[in-house]
């Protein structure tokens, strides 16, 4: 092998062990084995925030706390099941009408005692998450997407708790 080719491929060799150095180095989103992005603690953060502006929000009367927490189009449905008949159908709001609700009084009337505001982040994939809130009387499900910059809720899909006589 002669000097000159020699030469080529450790030049060769250190440009690409410098370009992979950089790259593993990069201060970009994080990114994972399959170049999927990375949740990041603001992620988490993020998405705790908002289901509890959300929840919060509920309890307080705090509309613009639930303002902040909402994407415009959110859908939030329940299944309801007529005894009767046992035929399902889906009863939703919108965050129109959850803000206005808020703005009425929310849940401000739920004694402090019965205000439970449980949290768990069951998963986050890129810019999707799905959260559970425990709240006094039913469970939420929440569905999050980052959006401008920030964890919203878009859907969310609730139960009530059974009663206890």
């Amino acid at each position: 092998m002669s000097v000159q080719l020699r030469r080529s491929v450790v030049a060769l060799t250190i440009l690409t062990l410098a370009t992979v150095t950089a790259r593993g180095q990069s201060t970009a989103t994080p990114q994972g084995a399959a170049g999927e992005r990375v949740a990041t603690a603001a992620d988490s953060n993020g998405i705790r925030d908002a289901a509890m502006d959300y929840i919060q929000g509920w309890y307080e009367g705090n509309a613009v706390r639930m303002e902040r927490a909402l994407h415009p189009e959110l859908a939030k449905r329940i299944v309801r099941t007529d005894p009767k008949t046992g035929h399902s159908a889906f009863s939703s709001m919108s965050a129109l009408t959850l803000i206005n609700g808020v703005k009425a009084g929310g849940g401000t009337n739920t004694p402090a005692t019965h205000r439970r505001t449980d949290y768990r982040l069951l998963d986050i994939y890129e810019n999707a998450a799905v959260a559970r809130v425990d709240a006094g009387d039913w469970v939420d499900y929440l569905q999050l997407a980052k959006w401008n910059g920030r964890w919203v809720i878009v859907n969310v899909l609730w139960e009530l708790r059974p009663q206890t006589p």
